[in-house]
């Protein structure tokens, strides 16, 4: 299976750095200690503070690992790429939808770091598969539940 890649600001990347960090220095060591002290408590089929540790033990080991995986295989993006005349990851472009004519701006990102209320849109998505690529004045349609929807690139920055 090949490995999928993830687009990254490098402030994202930074920050999944950080986090990667703390899980690995500080927050397995909390686990290991609260695992430690469940275990003194005795009989650990019925007690809870273990399971609940080891729970948490997991959580923390999936998101070590997920991280991992994340980084390992990121391609940091700028939002300023220097590509203005196609949309690309990283991408601000400003669309005008057809049926109303009103224009949004969105940035398109991987899609660790889509967040369609701050307007980032992952490349992944729908919209995001259906824009990159395009140049400005050019029209693209994608699917939605409710039906095809019809924009046009107004501006790519």
């Amino acid at each position: 299976m090949p490995e999928e890649k993830n687009y990254l600001t490098k402030d994202k990347y930074e920050e999944f750095k950080k986090e990667l960090d703390n899980l690995k220095h500080v927050r397995r060591k909390e686990v290991a200690e609260s695992l430690e002290y469940a275990k003194s408590l005795g009989d650990l089929s019925e007690n809870a503070e273990y399971h609940e540790a080891r729970d948490m033990q997991a959580v923390v080991e999936d998101r070590i690992f997920r991280l991992e995986t994340i980084l390992k295989s990121a391609i940091i993006v700028s939002s300023s790429n220097g590509s203005n005349t196609i949309v690309v990851v990283g991408s601000v472009v400003t669309v005008e939808k057809e049926s109303d004519g009103k224009s949004q701006t969105y940035t398109i990102v991987g899609s660790e770091e889509a967040d369609t209320g701050s307007g980032k849109i992952s490349v992944r998505s729908p919209f995001g598969s259906a824009v990159v690529g395009k140049s400005k004045n050019e029209t693209f349609t994608f699917t939605t539940p409710t039906g095809k929807i019809k924009y046009k690139v107004i501006d790519i920055k």
